[in-house]
C-alpha cells in the first residue's frame, strides 16, 4: 500500500518531474561552442557563455577578447574538418552558410549544429536572441536579455523621432578600389539606414550590386557610408573624394563620407539600439 501511495502522491510526482527537467536542462548546456558569425558570437557572450566559445569565424571580432579565440579558418570558407578539430558539442551558424554535405559530416561526428535565422528588424533581433538562448539551453536568460535589448532599441528609435533629418545615404562596401559594392533593399545596411532615420539612396534593386560611377552620380547621396575597414582600404576621405563622380554628388561637395564599425552596423542583435543611436547622431 505504501508503495502505491508513494507512486500516486502528486507532490512526489511533481518532485520527480522537476528533478528530471533540471537534470535534462543541465545536460543540454553546451561546454564547447563554435560560433560562425559576429552577431552569434556577441549574443552567446551577452548570454554569459563566452568562456565556452572554443572557436569562431573570421568575422567575429567583438568583444575584444574574441580576437584571441582560434578561428575555424583563415577566410570565410568553412570545412567540416576545421570544425571537428575543435571537438565542439554545439555549432551555431547563420542561414545558408553550412552546406548539406558539411551538415551531414557534423551529424555523423555527433556534433550538434543549430542554424539561426536572422531578420533585419527590431523584432528580428529579439527572435535572434531567443533562438540562440534556446540553443544554449537557457531560454529564460534569452527572455531577460531580449527584454533589455528591446528597451534599448525603443529608446534609440524614440531618439530618432526627436531628431528627424532623413538624408539620402549610399552604403558603399569596399576592400580596396578593386572590390566595391552598393547595398540595396533586403540588406542589413538598408535596414539600419532606415531605422536610424535616413533614406537609402540606392533604389530599384535588392541585395548588393557592383559600384559604378554612373550609379553613384545618379543616386546623388547626401552621405556616403562605409565600414571602417573599407574606408581605410580606399585611403581615407581625401582619396575617396578623388574617386570618379564623388565630387558630383552632395556627399562629395559637402565632404560627407562617413565610416563606422562594420560589426556594430550589421549586428541586429544585442547592440542594435547602440547602432541606431550612433548612426543617427552622424546624420
Amino acid at each position: 500500500m505504501k508503495n502505491n501511495n508513494y507512486r500516486k502522491s502528486p507532490k512526489v510526482i511533481g518532485f520527480i518531474v522537476l528533478m528530471t527537467l533540471t537534470v535534462s536542462a543541465f545536460a543540454a548546456v553546451p561546454k564547447r561552442i563554435i560560433t560562425l558569425s559576429g552577431p552569434l558570437t556577441e549574443t552567446v557572450d551577452a548570454l554569459g557563455f563566452g568562456q565556452k566559445i572554443v572557436a569562431v569565424d573570421v568575422t567575429s571580432i567583438y568583444p575584444a577578447y574574441i580576437n584571441k579565440v582560434p578561428k575555424v579558418s583563415k577566410d570565410r570558407a568553412i570545412s567540416a574538418e576545421g570544425i571537428i578539430s575543435f571537438s565542439p558539442d554545439l555549432v551555431l551558424a547563420p542561414e545558408n552558410m553550412i552546406s548539406k554535405a558539411i551538415q551531414y559530416q557534423l551529424s555523423s561526428a555527433g556534433i550538434k549544429l543549430v542554424i539561426i535565422k536572422q531578420e533585419y528588424s527590431p523584432k528580428g533581433a529579439l527572435a535572434f536572441i531567443r533562438q540562440v538562448a534556446a540553443a544554449l539551453g537557457n531560454p529564460q536568460k534569452g527572455e531577460e536579455l531580449g527584454k533589455q535589448t528591446s528597451a534599448e532599441v525603443d529608446q534609440a528609435l524614440s531618439m530618432v523621432k526627436k531628431n528627424p533629418k532623413s538624408p539620402k545615404v549610399l552604403f558603399l562596401y569596399a576592400r580596396g578600389a578593386g572590390v566595391m559594392m552598393v547595398a540595396g533593399k533586403e540588406t542589413s545596411l538598408d535596414a539600419i539606414i532606415r531605422l536610424s532615420g535616413a533614406k537609402n539612396a540606392a533604389q530599384g534593386f535588392s541585395k548588393f550590386k557592383p559600384y559604378t560611377t554612373e550609379s553613384l552620380v545618379s543616386a546623388n547621396p547626401d552621405v556616403i557610408l562605409m565600414f571602417d575597414f573599407g574606408y581605410k582600404s580606399l585611403g581615407g576621405i581625401n582619396s575617396i573624394l578623388k574617386m570618379p563622380g564623388v565630387m558630383l554628388t552632395n556627399a562629395g561637395k559637402n565632404k560627407r563620407i562617413l565610416e563606422m564599425d562594420g560589426e556594430l552596423l550589421t549586428n541586429f542583435s544585442v547592440r542594435l539600439g547602440q547602432a541606431i543611436s550612433q548612426l543617427n547622431t552622424k546624420w
